[in-house]
């Protein structure tokens, strides 16, 4: 049979790919291993190691020499050099950061603003602090595209974000605007989407095909949902707003906004009220400490208020998905971590039993860095499915 030179080309950016990808979920692999593992023979794992690392994308280390039996494997790692933006608007800041190939977050930086910004002025943000990373801290670094996390409704087919309610953003064509302004290819996608995928390659869902994931944050409650080990997207790419569902509230007197959605309910803003801090009092630990800590009616009181409406929206939502494990993240996580066995069985007793015999309810793993991670792997996937296209 004849190989045609279109197929042969295909083949081997299927093949430089699986070997990127393997790299970069599962960690430094020897090319024996990488030999076992792929089920190619040697010489082409070595062509394979040798083109990816004419990209800039994997380096080869000397084998630990205490562990050396028989003739040594060079161990391959992903490289250090190659980086994605990761951006995050939120209503009361933008946080960003440059994420490596192996998830280690190399630069981070987080800019206040008063009001919420135009998209425009989003844009112009994230370009400018590119710039000024390109002339400093990553002088050394390839960047290879852009991934922002938008706490809103975004038509992951090109980057619009349909509906970001706290932004006040609205048809708003986010990723044409910060590639305009970067000159890097960028991804947008929900931000509580893009943590669900984070937890679900590398954090506390990390193993588990069926997975609900719920973030926290100051512009509400967002989530993802992983069926079969595929995040559900939907048919414009805006499942899992969890946040916006009518809440099952059993005791009429737990009700604070009447006709509101889950996020009225159950938000951060009024966990700090009811402690008496401001929003600039406290991160997602502090407030975790907090919580678990309080001896102030008030503030037991509404977390307590709090943890109920959110173990009904979770019974319901594992009668619908039958999920294995249920994540967590942000202030959710804290609101979760006072008491997370009382939360879990509080979901079980009000979900069908079939469908929460296996339940696990888990705290975000990734912390701080889950929505970030999550970002920088959108901006890197067009890279780990065709890695010569970084050259």
């Amino acid at each position: 049979m004849t190989t045609t030179g279109a197929s042969a080309t295909s083949v081997r950016q299927r093949n430089l790919a699986r070997v990127l990808t393997l790299l970069h979920l599962d960690g430094p692999r020897s090319r024996a291993a990488l030999t076992e593992e792929t089920g190619l023979n040697r010489s082409t794992i070595g062509d394979l190691v040798g083109e990816l690392a004419a990209l800039g994308l994997v380096e080869e280390r000397a084998p630990d020499a205490a562990r050396r039996a028989g003739r040594p494997s060079p161990v391959v790692v992903t490289s250090g050099s190659a980086v994605a933006i990761a951006a995050h608007p939120e209503i009361d800041a933008l946080t960003l950061a440059a994420v490596t190939l192996d998830r280690s977050v190399i630069a981070r930086v987080r800019i206040p603003w008063r009001d919420a910004p135009s998209p425009e002025v989003a844009a112009a943000a994230i370009a400018a602090r590119i710039a000024q990373w390109r002339a400093g801290a990553l002088a050394d670094h390839r960047i290879v595209g852009v991934g922002v996390a938008v706490p809103g409704l975004v038509r992951t087919s090109d980057g619009v974000v349909r509906d970001a309610p706290h932004l006040r953003w609205r048809d708003a064509p986010l990723a044409a605007l910060v590639q305009s302004a970067a000159g890097l290819p960028t991804t947008v996608g929900n931000d509580a989407s893009l943590g669900a995928r984070a937890e679900h390659l590398f954090g506390a869902a990390r193993g588990h095909a069926d997975v609900i994931y719920l973030n926290g944050g100051a512009s509400g409650i967002g989530g993802g949902v992983i069926a079969h080990g595929t995040m559900l997207g939907g048919a414009g790419g805006y499942a899992g707003e969890f946040g916006q569902n009518r809440p099952g509230i059993e005791d009429a007197s737990d009700r604070r906004a009447p006709g509101g959605v889950l996020e009225d309910e159950v938000g951060r803003a009024r966990l700090l009220a009811a402690l008496g801090a401001s929003a600039t009092d406290a991160d997602d630990h502090a407030l975790a400490r907090a919580l678990q800590t309080t001896s102030a009616p008030a503030a037991r009181a509404e977390r307590d208020r709090q943890r109920r409406i959110l173990s009904t929206a979770l019974a319901n939502a594992v009668n619908v998905l039958n999920p294995s494990v249920v994540v967590l993240g942000g202030f959710l996580a804290a609101l979760a971590s006072s008491d997370l066995p009382g939360l879990t069985a509080a979901v079980r007793g009000q979900a069908m039993p079939a469908c929460a015999e296996s339940l696990d309810l888990r705290l975000a793993s990734l912390a701080d860095d889950r929505l970030l991670i999550g970002a920088a792997e959108a901006a890197f996937e067009p890279v780990l499915a065709d890695p010569a296209s970084a050259g």
